[in-house]
């Protein structure tokens, strides 16, 4: 008994007793079970890389591809060095790199990583997951923002991903290896994957000879590919108007008949593609291109039959091409003002219809509300689009009065300058005369008495005064 509590007190604590002691078969697979596991925060892996996602990849070294890294986002560039030395494969990958092989500036990146969303917003403290089809993470400094994607996987792999009955996914979040993440890109010149550390590029589906060739081709089968996500014609379209690149024929083949895929995507996602297809700097190609491939039907209401009437066309034509010259000099476009010229022949047809049974200006209104609710069914335009869109219509009849204290009323309203460009698109294309815009150019560029001087004669009929209701009692005599 006094030896055994003596052996308690003075036998080493640390020392292990032989039942104590892992045995060779639970220590092998305590060192197993680590190698599956994801490293710690902090401690980088070797610099070294496995094979197993680069071996079906063409490298491209710097010497050939001639990418400037001076090029780069800096903040693009922080955020692959912060995952990297967390011990994960990180690339800018997309339309950067591909713009970057076209002697492009991109003015987004992009960074595909094999952390998952939970790993990256550990690593950088200002950073959000987003999105519930895709979960991403936006990574932010500053005023920029970098959007971070784990490696996909197949969407048919057993994890959270779902897809309808026309084979559209609706939620894919499915992660795997850096070639699954190549194969599920749309097209080859977006397959691409740049390290700004060894400054090499990783291909595994020839966009690189794509790119200069000058071919967007999708990768596999159209037919599929176009199924799983509809917006895919539209982004062909996009891409090869912006980008100068000719259509893949098996890449073009399929779009004519599964167009109507696209009445499955909601519409806030049209929305936000047809928002890039016009905002592109190259509309009028896109809208060319989205005719030829029969893509323009129902996107927004009956543009195609707009585009088929003499002065509907050259009105929409106009507008576009002023889009464009302001994007391509390096100026800001309104989207408000672009869907605004859009829509403008449909609103003039219901309102001319709703002037037949109701005075002018309440007519304008029921068009204007007639042709949104309509546009919305097919794309889903943002409130604050839509508000200012009716502003910029509602403005138009004012516009015809220069008489009296309405026009200066007009000049101070916050939206003359948009309703004024926009008359003159309308004069422009020969909807209104030249001799109206042109007075308004020179009324709001006169000043003091010369801009009275211009005032037209003001020959509506005056309202009649409301007579002030007497107080009761104000007929009473007064008390001597």
């Amino acid at each position: 008994m006094i030896r055994k509590l003596l052996d308690k007190i003075f036998k080493p604590r640390n020392k292990k007793t032989e039942q104590e002691k892992p045995t060779h078969h639970h220590s092998e697979a305590r060192k197993q079970q680590s190698k599956k596991s994801r490293p710690v925060l902090g401690i980088k892996k070797s610099a070294k890389k496995t094979g197993g996602n680069r071996d079906k990849a063409v490298v491209i070294p710097f010497q050939k591809h001639q990418i400037d890294r001076s090029l780069l986002s800096s903040a693009a560039l922080r955020t692959i060095d912060g995952l990297q030395k967390a011990g994960f494969e990180a690339y800018i990958v997309g339309g950067a790199v591909r713009d970057l092989l076209l002697n492009r500036n991109p003015k987004d990146f992009d960074v595909a990583t094999d952390a998952t969303p939970e790993d990256v917003n550990r690593i950088f403290r200002r950073s959000r997951i987003i999105g519930k089809r895709f979960r991403l993470v936006h990574v932010l400094f500053g005023d920029e923002t970098i959007e971070v994607s784990t490696f996909r996987g197949h969407h048919q792999s057993e994890g959270d991903a779902h897809t309808n009955e026309s084979g559209r996914i609706t939620r894919d979040n499915v992660f795997g290896s850096l070639e699954e993440d190549a194969t599920r890109r749309d097209f080859t010149a977006n397959a691409l994957y740049y390290d700004p550390s060894s400054q090499e590029v990783l291909d595994f589906h020839h966009g690189f000879a794509d790119i200069q060739a000058g071919v967007l081709r999708i990768i596999g089968k159209a037919e599929t590919r176009y199924a799983e996500d509809p917006v895919r014609m539209l982004r062909v379209v996009r891409l090869s108007a912006k980008l100068g690149l000719s259509i893949d024929p098996a890449t073009k083949a399929p779009i004519a008949k599964m167009a109507e895929l696209l009445e499955d995507v909601p519409p806030s996602r049209l929305f936000d593609e047809m928002l890039k297809l016009f905002l592109s700097g190259h509309a009028i190609e896109s809208v060319a291109a989205l005719r030829k491939q029969h893509l323009h039907h129902g996107l927004l209401p009956m543009l195609d039959v707009v585009l088929e009437q003499p002065m509907g066309e050259r009105f929409v034509m106009l507008a576009l091409k002023n889009t464009d010259d302001r994007i391509l000099s390096g100026k800001s476009a309104n989207p408000s003002f672009l869907f605004a010229t859009l829509l403008w022949h449909e609103v003039l047809t219901a309102w001319n219809n709703y002037k037949k049974n109701n005075p002018p200006i309440p007519a304008l209104h029921m068009a204007m509300n007639d042709v949104i609710a309509t546009q919305a069914e097919k794309l889903a335009i943002h409130n604050r689009y839509t508000s200012a869109m009716k502003e910029i219509w509602g403005l138009q009849p004012r516009f015809e009065q220069r008489a009296g204290k309405r026009p200066f009323g007009l000049l101070i309203n916050p939206r003359f300058r948009a309703g004024y460009d926009f008359l003159l698109l309308r004069s422009e294309s020969g909807e209104v005369p030249a001799e109206l815009a042109e007075w308004w150019t020179n009324f709001a560029e006169a000043e003091g008495e010369a801009r009275t001087a211009m005032l037209q004669p003001d020959t509506a009929p005056k309202k009649r005064k409301r007579r002030k209701p007497k107080k009761p009692g104000s007929n009473t005599p007064a008390a001597a």
